[in-house]
């Protein structure tokens, strides 16, 4: 058997290195633990960038996938198949929309979300070139049209031209939004929550804003949630603690907790836009991915996961208010349910690497942000024990 450091060391040899990896490999996990090809144990507090939200070898789940393993994996789109039947119907009946497209990410449902508003606008007038506004700080993805939406140079240098993207607005400033509508604008897309851009929540009146002015103009508005979305944030779609329904909204991560599977669920008045031929996909909603889905939300219903979130998330929050008062190098706490942040007054890599070495896993949001964002399953005396380690590493 190879040691961790051989490991590493063949991966680096054979994986294209676009991120710097933690030196770690993690080889299993149970509920919120993982542990490591040397069998060291962490308690998880970043559930695979919020994906793992039923944490670690939940049974029904695993079973579910091995049954349809054992049935059909693959069709494609030009074929019904059950699952995918199941689980569109699961999201349409919780979200209050329409209609569903399945994709295997994050990206793709964002990608499929803008060409859906270009549609919907391009049918009502063809004779002009449309543009999207975004938000500064945001993160969409990174393929091309995600990227052209995202609010971060540092991303798209390189790969999209300023003439490809979107028109920036600041986050949570509907004036600074209203001034930067035109007659070329298709859609405005925006997080519910940021996630990359430092766990900032919006505002009712941001988001109430933005739903009025597309209201007025006959444009749609997108929200992402593939991030805060599935019950992260207390409810189970984040915008559901607002009120405000998108036209579009953008799902992937713990939609299918683990399975890489995302979705774009449309309201009625976007849902006719794309018609047959516009969009596609040889994968997404295959039987396997969809089955995931469909038994997520089984998951969700049976224990309980978004009353556990609310009650969760306001323990945790109450913990990390402590910290900060303890600590002045703590200089902000916010976010919702179990998406939350401190934000620090110097960068966070030291302290994220200290708390790996002492058995906890943190991620950062940005620089000077770590973000929490465990498995949905984690309980209050892991909060406690999260919170001692990492009381004890920042001391």
């Amino acid at each position: 058997m190879s040691s961790m450091q051989e490991y590493m060391d063949r991966g680096e040899e054979y994986i294209l290195k676009t991120y710097n990896r933690f030196s770690v490999v993690l080889e299993k996990g149970e509920g919120v633990y993982l542990y490591d090809t040397d069998g060291k144990k962490y308690l998880d507090f970043a559930a695979g960038i919020a994906v793992f939200a039923l944490g670690y070898h939940n049974e029904e789940y695993n079973n579910a996938l091995k049954e349809q393993i054992d049935k059909i994996l693959h069709t494609s789109n030009l074929y019904y198949n059950v699952p995918a039947i199941e689980a569109a119907e699961k999201i349409v009946k919780t979200s209050g929309m329409d209609k569903v497209f399945f994709t295997n990410s994050g990206t793709e449902a964002i990608e499929g979300a803008l060409k859906v508003a270009k549609k919907y606008a391009y049918v009502k007038d063809s004779s002009k070139e449309y543009e999207f506004i975004a938000m500064n700080q945001s993160f969409h993805g990174r393929s091309q049209g995600a990227l052209a939406v995202t609010g971060n140079a540092h991303y798209q240098e390189g790969f999209v031209p300023k003439e490809m993207r979107a028109v920036f607005a600041e986050y949570n400033n509907l004036d600074d939004v209203r001034a930067k509508v035109t007659d070329k604008t298709c859609g405005i897309i925006c997080e519910v929550v940021q996630g990359e851009g430092g766990i900032y929540p919006a505002t009712k009146e941001f988001l109430e804003g933005l739903r009025q002015i597309c209201d007025e103009k006959d444009i749609l508005l997108i929200f992402d949630e593939v991030q805060c979305g599935m019950g992260r944030c207390g409810s189970l779609y984040a915008h559901d603690l607002y009120g405000v329904k998108p036209d579009v909204m953008a799902l992937a991560k713990a939609l299918g907790c683990g399975v890489p599977v995302g979705a774009f669920v449309a309201a009625e008045k976007a849902s006719h836009a794309l018609v047959p031929g516009d969009h596609g996909t040889t994968y997404g909603g295959n039987p396997f991915a969809t089955a995931a889905v469909s038994k997520v939300f089984d998951l969700y219903e049976s224990l309980q996961i978004v009353p556990h979130v609310k009650e969760v998330g306001a323990y945790l929050y109450e913990k990390l208010d402590s910290l900060m008062a303890k600590h002045d190098c703590i200089v902000d706490h916010r976010g919702l349910g179990l998406m939350q942040g401190l934000e620090f007054s110097s960068p966070v890599g030291d302290i994220i690497l200290k708390a790996m070495d002492k058995g906890l896993i943190l991620i950062s949001a940005g620089t000077n942000v770590i973000r929490f964002v465990p498995p949905l399953i984690v309980t209050e005396e892991q909060v406690d024990e999260m919170i001692g380690i990492l009381d004890s590493v920042i001391a």
